[in-house]
């Protein structure tokens, strides 16, 4: 499919955030995609992200959470917000004001919402969903779980990948067993022998295609089941 990218401005918590915007052909409106990066920022990688989502017809903004501040600054309130408070600080007001921004685009079907993101960013995507019902499914890539961990009972549906040789993944077979229990749609996968940013194309040290393309697959097939209108649940 053809798509097309801008890059855009919107309102963030006391200065301007930007993003990457990738597109689907045709005016739409389309289901849509927050996606939100790893530690590094809004880079290349993630921007490759939002249009492979573009190419199988999301509206995908890739937003920049560090966009006009102090980066170590921001790492240290993020960093503080997953330990103490995971479910209100900067990064989830950024992330409602910027699908508050999104819903609002002539090309978006606003009824079908939902986010993706890696390390960092999975982490914010859990925390972010268990207190906003606009996000109809979230695909979190080697997440940390939020705090309070109860909060995961009100998440809506989850595609989660994780791999298997890394911190994160007792965190995921955790949030596998809670959602479980909660009766919350979702499909947790852990890849065995996988390393910390697995999908991530540009790094070829933790880089592993099989992971990486069973993973997309799997997040693909889930945002079809959730996040289309024409197609039942």
């Amino acid at each position: 499919m053809q798509t097309r990218a801008i890059d855009v401005t919107l309102p963030g918590e006391g200065t301007a955030l930007t993003g990457h915007l990738a597109l689907p052909a045709g005016d739409g409106p389309h289901p849509a995609l927050v996606v939100i990066h790893e530690i590094f920022g809004l880079n290349d990688s993630i921007r490759q992200v939002a249009d492979r989502f573009a190419a199988e017809g999301y509206a995908a903004l890739a937003v920049d959470l560090f966009a006009g501040r102090n980066r170590a600054l921001c790492m240290a309130r993020f960093m503080g917000g997953l330990l103490l408070n995971s479910l209100e600080h900067q990064g989830i007001r950024d992330l409602r004001r910027t699908l508050d921004w999104l819903a609002a685009r002539p090309e978006v079907e606003a009824g079908n919402l939902g986010a993706v993101g890696f390390c960092l960013g999975g982490s914010f995507a859990i925390a972010w969903a268990a207190g906003d019902d606009r996000l109809k499914a979230i695909a979190p890539f080697y997440a940390q779980n939020p705090r309070p961990f109860s909060a995961v009972e009100r998440l809506c549906p989850v595609v989660g990948s994780y791999p298997g040789n890394d911190f994160t993944a007792p965190m995921g077979r955790r949030l596998d067993r809670a959602l479980d229990d909660a009766g919350i749609d979702h499909d947790i996968e852990i890849y065995a022998g996988a390393r910390h940013s697995f999908f991530n194309d540009s790094n070829p040290r933790s880089y592993d295609p099989a992971a990486s393309e069973d993973a997309w697959r799997r997040t693909l097939a889930y945002f079809e089941r959730f996040l289309r209108s024409d197609v039942p649940t």
